[in-house]
Order: structure tokens, then sequence, then C-alpha cells
């Protein structure tokens, strides 16, 4: 399961994300409750707040796959770190200081989405330079892990330094937290790397070269649109689940934070499931997008904040299976040249349409009540899947994935 672990340059980077993105967590709720604060409860305004940190994604996001492919990678990542680490500690001073107001909080999210536009293909697509192409899956899957371990840990921390000592320092933690992930990389032995392919060299025509390569696979296309519906609409958990807390249950920053917590120990189980497959499978990816959108719709319906947490479970399970498989899918299926490129469009789609789903959600919660958009994003999810299924999949093998759909439910309640 932790087999690439065993390789020293991943180890140092693993290492280093384990405490850089426990802080970002931590900033995530710690941002979400400033705007709440500063807004007097505004969905509106929190879909603006994530739309805004993903709205360079969709205007540059592509742009980001290329300088991925161009320079080197590790160089690249120790640049955005700084960035992010700045913007952080700004937005740390600012609330410390009590002069934050909501713009404040717009651009500086503005910020972090434009380093994210050209941090995530890189990140991405180095992976493979760490490991290899045998140990791929399994070091997306770890990411994931220590992604979802940090998402853990980061809101049930946030949430109690929210309710103590208020949002400042949450951000200022957040900003100190990038120097682990310097440090490992600055670590890291070049001659260990493995180069799978050469950089691609300054062009014009690159961006819409790697475009052509993907309209050119169909079966790229389909993955990509299958996780654009899901990201779109059904991932909005940082946004309804905070209007949740607040609006329906009437909770405080602890109860938001524990709800966040619980998604996340399900999205934890569900990438330490996918580190124990040694390869991706489209199956897999198909069944539990059909079950993230199911589970999604019954979190949305539970009556009470309890059984509201115990549903984000499976949901966090589902979500980071289909996640883990469909990015394994996508990198081990194209060319090492055009990686960062493909990766560049996986984040676009993936990260890049919250600007789109997040003001929509935000202002369905609001007209409507937090509950029906938690539903309707469920319900979009599972119809996005059924149709790339009978697209994607001959009818024999639609009978076999729904077969084994009640198996798989049956594990998930397990």
């Amino acid at each position: 399961m932790f087999r690439s672990l065993g390789n020293r340059n991943y180890r140092l980077f693993a290492s280093g994300q384990v405490v850089s993105n426990t802080g970002t967590w931590m900033q995530r709720v710690a941002q979400d409750w400033l705007v709440l604060d500063l807004t007097h409860g505004s969905g509106t305004a929190l879909g603006i707040t994530t739309g805004l940190q993903f709205l360079p994604l969709l205007l540059f996001g592509l742009w980001g796959g290329v300088i991925a492919d161009r320079y080197s990678k590790r160089r690249v990542l120790m640049i955005t770190q700084v960035a992010m680490g700045a913007l952080a500690l700004i937005l740390g001073v600012l609330s410390i200081g009590g002069v934050a107001q909501v713009w404040h909080v717009y651009l500086l999210a503005f910020g972090l989405g434009l380093a994210t536009v050209v941090d995530n293909p890189t990140r991405q697509s180095f992976v493979i330079e760490m490991v290899g192409k045998g140990d791929l899956p399994n070091a997306i899957a770890l990411n994931s892990a220590t992604f979802n371990g940090a998402r853990v840990v980061g809101p049930a921390i946030a949430g109690l330094a929210v309710a103590l000592v208020g949002t400042g320092p949450v951000f200022l933690i957040n900003a100190a937290s990038f120097g682990a992930v310097l440090l490992g990389l600055k670590a890291m032995r070049e001659s260990d790397l493995h180069h799978v392919a050469e950089r691609v060299p300054r062009a014009k025509g690159q961006l819409r070269e790697g475009l052509r390569y993907v309209k050119g696979r169909r079966d790229l296309v389909l993955v990509l649109v299958l996780v654009g519906f899901i990201a779109t609409f059904g991932m909005n958990f940082q946004l309804t689940t905070a209007l949740m807390a607040r609006e329906v249950f009437h909770s405080g920053a602890s109860s938001f934070g524990l709800a966040s917590t619980m998604l996340a120990v399900g999205a934890l189980a569900g990438a330490l499931l996918s580190a124990r497959r040694v390869s991706p499978s489209r199956r897999m990816m198909l069944m539990a997008a059909v079950l993230f959108g199911v589970f999604e719709v019954l979190a949305g319906l539970m009556p009470t904040y309890w059984s509201f947490l115990v549903l984000l479970v499976p949901t966090g399970i589902a979500l980071m299976t289909f996640t883990t498989t469909a990015n394994a899918t996508l990198q081990l299926s194209v060319a090492p040249e055009m990686r960062g490129r493909v990766m560049g469009l996986y984040m676009f789609v993936f990260l890049g349409t919250n600007p789109f789903g997040a003001p929509i959600v935000g202002w369905l919660a609001e007209q409507f009540g937090p509950r029906l958009s938690i539903v309707a994003g469920g319900l979009i999810a599972t119809a996005a899947a059924t149709a790339v299924i009978v697209v994607m999949v001959p009818f024999a093998s639609i009978v076999r994935i729904l077969r084994s759909l009640p198996d798989a439910l049956s594990f998930q309640r397990a």
C-alpha cells in the first residue's frame, strides 16, 4: 500500500505535503468563516469567494500545463509555494489587525488561484518523475491520502482555533506551513528523479497542440467531461457544509469543522483503498461516480446533524475513489511530453469550472435552502455518470456494473 514511500524524493515530498495541506485546510475553514462573519451569513458571498479562487484556473488553467512541460517542475513548485505562503501571510495580518474587508478576501482568493494555475498541473505531473511509471497509481492515491489526512485534522483544529482566537492566527499558521514543502523540494536529489520526457522547448502553438491531442482521444474526452460535471455541481462541499452547519442545523464554526472532517475521513479511506490497487480500472471509476451522486443526494436529505455527518463518510469514499482513478487513468494513457498539458486540462475541468458551479450552488442555497443545493449536485453527478456509462461502455459491461452496485453499496455501509 505504501510502496511509493520507498523512494527518498517522494518521502520528502509527501512529508512536506502533510504539513502544508494541514495548513491549507485550516485556512479554508477560517476563510469561509471570515466571509460569513463579514457578510452576516451570505451564501452568495461565500460562493463568490470560492468562485474567485478558482476563476484563474478557468481563465489561464491550460497555460499552467504548458509551463509544467517547459520548465523544471521542481523549481516551478518552489516558486508557487513562496507565492501562496505570502498571500496567506497578508490575509493573516489583515485579519489580526481587524481591518479585513470582504473585498480583501476576494482579491487574495483570486491571487491564490493565480498561483494554483501553475502549481496544480506541475505538482500532478511531477509525481511520475519522483516514483516512475510503475508506482504512479500508488503515489497518486497516497497524495490523495495525504491531502485528506490533513483534511481530517486541519478543519477540526481550525474550527477550535477560530472559536478560541479568531481567524487571523490560522492564516499565519498556513503561511508558515509552506516552509515544509520548500525544505522537502530543496533536499531532493536531482539524480534520483525519473526524467520520463525531455522538456518541451518554447514554441508557438503548444497549447493548441495539447488540445488537439486530447480532442483526438475519445477516451480522454469522456473522462474529462465526467470529471467536469461532478466537479462543477457535485463537489462544492466547502460551501454547502458551511451553510448546512450554520443555516440548517444552527451550529457554530466547530460543527462546520467536524462536518468537513467527516467528509475527509471518507475521502482518506477511499484514497487508502485506491492505493492498494496496482492499476486503475475504468469500471471502478464509473461505479464510484454513480455512488458518489447517490450518497450526496442522501446526505442532503438527512434530517439531523448527526445523520448528515454519517452520510458524509461514504460520500467521501466514493468521491476519492473516482478522482484518484480518473487521475491515474489520464496520466498513464498519455504521451510523456503531453502529460503536463493534459493534466493542465484535467485541473481546468476539475477546479477551473468552480467559478460557474460555486455561485450557482450558493444562489440555490440562498433561494431554496442548502439542502436543495446538495441534492441538486448529487442528481447532476449521477446523471452525468450514467450518460458517460451509456456512451463509453458496451451494454454487456453496463449490466455487469449494475449487478455489482449492490455489493459496492454493502461494502460502503460496512
